[in-house]
C-alpha cells in the first residue's frame, strides 16, 4: 500500500508543479512579448535556438546516465560504491557542461553574426554560458532524486528558478528596454543564468543532506568499470539527441532567413518567427500539461504489460492513451480556434497572433499525439525507431522550409507543421500498432471525439450568437463552458464514464494487492 500511496503522491506532485510550472512561464512570456514586442520575441528565439543546442550537449546523456546508475547502484548494499558511481557522474556533467560554456562563449559572435543573422544576439549568447555546467550538475542531482522516487526536492529547486527568474527580469527590464532589443533580452538572459545558478546550487544542498542519511560515513570509491558503464549509456543518448537538436537548430535558423527572402525585411521576418514560436506556441502547447498524470501512471504498465507479454492489458492501456489523448487535444485545440481572437487581444492585445492560433488548433491532436506516441514507443523499448522518426521529420522539414518559405512566407511555414505533426503521429501510431500487436481502433480513439467536438462546437457558437455576449471574456466564457461542457456530456453517453470508471477499479485492485 505504501509503493501505491509514494507512487500517485509523487503523481500528483509532479502534476501539479508542471502546471504551475507552465502556467508562469506562459504568462512570464506574455509580460516579456508585451514589452519587446513580436520582433523581439524572434531574437529571443534565436538566442535560445543555440543555447538549447549547447544545453543538449551538456546534459541529455547526463540526465540519462544519473538516473540508470542510481537506480542500479541504490539496490547494491555498499554505499561507498553507490556514493563513487554518483559522483563521477555529476563530475561528468561538470566536465560537459563547461566544454559546452567555453564553446558557446568563443563561437558567440560568429554564431551571432553568421548563423544566426543577428550579431545583436552576440551579448546574451555570452551571458547564457556559464549557466552550463550549473545546469549540467543540476540535471545530474535532478536524475539521482527520480531514481530515489523523491520529486520534492526537483519541484521546489524548479519552482525556487522559476521565481528568482522572474523577479530578476522584472527589476531589470524596466532598466533596459530603452536600450533596444539588444539589451533586453539581455536582461531576459540574466534572469536564466543566475536561476540556474542558484537553482543547481539548492539542488547540490538537497544531495547532501540526502546523502549523508543515505550514505552515513561510508567513503565513496569508484568500482572497477563504472566509466565504461557511464560512457555506454551517455555516447548513444548523447549522439541521438545532440543530432535532433543540430537539426531542429538548423529549421530555426533557416525560418526567419527563408522568411527575410519572402518579405524582404529583417524586422518583419524576426517579427513573423517570434509571434509563432515565441507567443502562439506556448498558448497551444500549455494544454498538454494536463496529459501529463496520463503519462506518469500508465506508461509503466505499458512497459511492464510488454514485457510480461499481457496482450490484452497492453491493448486496453495503449487504447486509453490514445482516447485520452486525441479527446483531450480535440478540445483543446478546438476551444483554441474557435477562440483565436479572444485569446489573441486578452493575451497578448494583437490581432496577428489569432491567425495562428486559428490554423494551429486544429492541428493540436497530431502535436498531442506525436507526443505521446514518442512516450509509449519508449515504454516498449522502441528508443531506435522514436530516434529514426525525430531525425526523418527533422530533414522534411528543412527540405520544406527550404522549398516553400521563400516562395509563400509563413503559410507555407504552417503548412509545414501541418504535415509534420500528421505524419509523425501516424508513423508513431502504426508502429505501435505493429510493436504491440494490437488494432488501431480509428473510429473510436479519432473520429469519434472529432464528431462529437462539432456538434459541441456549433451549440457553443449558437449559445454565443443567441446570448448577445459583449466584450472577449463573457464570450470565452460561455464558448468554453457550452462547448465544453456539452462535449463531456457526449463523451459520457458514448462510453467514457465506463472507462473512467474500469480504470479507477483497476487502480483499487492494484492498492488492495499491494
Amino acid at each position: 500500500m505504501g509503493k501505491v500511496r509514494t507512487y500517485f503522491k509523487n503523481a500528483v506532485i509532479l502534476t501539479v508543479t508542471g502546471l504551475a510550472l507552465r502556467a508562469a512561464g506562459m504568462f512570464f512570456r506574455i509580460y516579456i512579448a508585451a514589452r519587446i514586442g513580436a520582433e523581439g520575441m524572434g531574437l529571443y528565439q534565436l538566442i535560445f535556438t543555440i543555447y538549447s543546442l549547447c544545453i543538449t550537449f551538456a546534459t541529455a546523456g547526463v540526465s540519462v546516465a544519473a538516473t540508470r546508475l542510481a537506480a542500479e547502484e541504490l539496490t547494491q548494499p555498499d554505499m561507498g560504491r553507490t556514493a563513487g558511481v554518483l559522483n563521477r557522474v555529476v563530475r561528468l556533467g561538470l566536465e560537459l557542461g563547461l566544454a559546452a560554456a567555453v564553446v558557446q562563449f568563443v563561437l558567440a559572435y560568429p554564431a551571432a553574426k553568421y548563423w544566426l543573422g543577428d550579431a545583436r544576439a552576440e551579448l546574451s549568447l555570452k551571458i547564457l554560458a556559464p549557466s552550463l555546467p550549473f545546469m549540467a550538475v543540476g540535471t545530474a542531482l535532478r536524475g539521482y532524486f527520480f531514481a530515489r522516487r523523491q520529486v520534492g526536492p526537483n519541484s521546489w529547486s524548479q519552482i525556487w528558478e522559476q521565481v528568482v527568474r522572474i523577479a530578476l527580469v522584472m527589476v531589470l527590464m524596466p532598466r533596459v528596454l530603452d536600450w533596444g532589443i539588444q539589451y533586453a533580452c539581455a536582461a531576459v538572459v540574466i534572469g536564466n543564468t543566475v536561476s540556474e545558478i542558484l537553482s543547481c546550487l539548492l539542488m547540490v544542498w538537497y544531495y547532501k543532506k540526502d546523502s549523508k542519511s543515505l550514505y552515513g560515513g561510508a567513503r565513496p570509491y569508484l568500482p572497477a568499470g563504472t566509466t565504461g558503464r557511464m560512457w555506454h549509456i551517455v555516447a548513444p543518448v548523447e549522439g541521438g539527441r545532440c543530432l535532433d537538436s543540430a537539426l531542429r537548430t538548423v529549421e530555426n535558423i533557416l525560418v526567419p532567413a527563408c522568411l527575410l527572402v519572402f518579405l524582404g525585411s529583417r524586422e518583419e521576418s524576426l517579427a513573423q518567427f517570434g509571434a509563432l514560436k515565441g507567443m502562439a506556441m506556448p498558448i497551444l502547447l500549455f494544454p498538454f500539461s494536463f496529459l501529463n498524470p496520463l503519462a506518469t501512471l500508465l506508461l509503466p504498465e505499458i512497459t511492464e504489460a510488454h514485457i510480461l507479454g499481457h496482450k490484452k492489458t497492453l491493448e486496453t492501456l495503449v487504447g486509453r492513451i490514445m482516447l485520452f489523448t486525441n479527446m483531450f487535444s480535440v478540445l483543446a485545440g478546438g476551444l483554441i480556434a474557435l477562440n483565436a481572437g479572444p485569446l489573441a487581444r486578452l493575451l497578448y492585445h494583437d490581432e496577428s497572433i489569432a491567425f495562428y492560433l486559428l490554423v494551429l488548433g486544429p492541428v493540436l491532436p497530431g502535436m498531442y499525439l506525436d507526443s505521446m506516441g514518442d512516450a509509449v514507443l519508449k515504454g516498449l523499448g522502441e528508443e531506435v525507431a522514436t530516434f529514426r522518426y525525430s531525425i526523418w521529420d527533422s530533414t522534411l522539414r528543412i527540405a520544406l522550409v527550404i522549398l516553400l518559405l521563400p516562395r509563400t512566407g509563413m503559410k507555407g511555414f504552417l503548412f509545414v507543421m501541418l504535415v509534420s505533426n500528421i505524419s509523425s503521429a501516424l508513423l508513431n501510431i502504426f508502429r505501435i500498432s505493429k510493436v504491440a500487436d494490437i488494432r488501431t481502433r480509428w473510429y473510436r480513439w479519432f473520429l469519434q471525439p472529432t464528431l462529437l467536438f462539432g456538434v459541441s462546437a456549433l451549440a457553443g457558437q449558437l449559445a454565443v450568437r443567441f446570448s448577445s455576449a459583449e466584450g472577449d471574456i463573457p464570450v470565452l466564457l460561455i464558448s468554453c463552458a457550452v462547448t465544453g461542457g456539452l462535449f463531456c456530456l457526449l463523451l459520457l453517453r458514448c462510453g467514457l464514464g465506463d472507462i473512467i470508471r474500469s480504470m479507477l477499479s483497476a487502480q483499487k485492485k492494484t492498492a488492495g494487492a499491494a
